[in-house]
């Protein structure tokens, strides 16, 4: 995810461990996991959002053309002469 070895992973927990203490440690994991947990299902809603959005663009994009072919149709029905057709 951010293309961490192993060394740097043990010296930032080593470094948290060190900085909270071993009582706030499991807290403050846990605080993060549920950090982590609300930001993707925020990046989920987002992302249906958007997807739900586009189908909705596409869907009048398409009744637009349908609209428009029909009238260019019409149109040209208009313009041929009485016995044509």
């Amino acid at each position: 995810m951010f293309n961490l070895g192993p060394m740097e992973l043990i010296s930032i927990l080593v470094i948290a461990l060190l900085v909270f203490g071993p009582r706030k440690l499991p807290e403050l994991a846990k605080s993060l996991g549920r950090a982590m947990n609300e930001f993707k299902k925020a990046s989920r809603d987002i992302q249906k959002e958007l997807h739900e959005t586009t189908k909705e663009i596409e869907k009048k994009d398409q009744d637009i053309q349908k609209e428009l072919h029909e009238t260019t149709q019409e149109l040209e029905k208009e313009d041929k002469p009485d016995g044509a057709g």
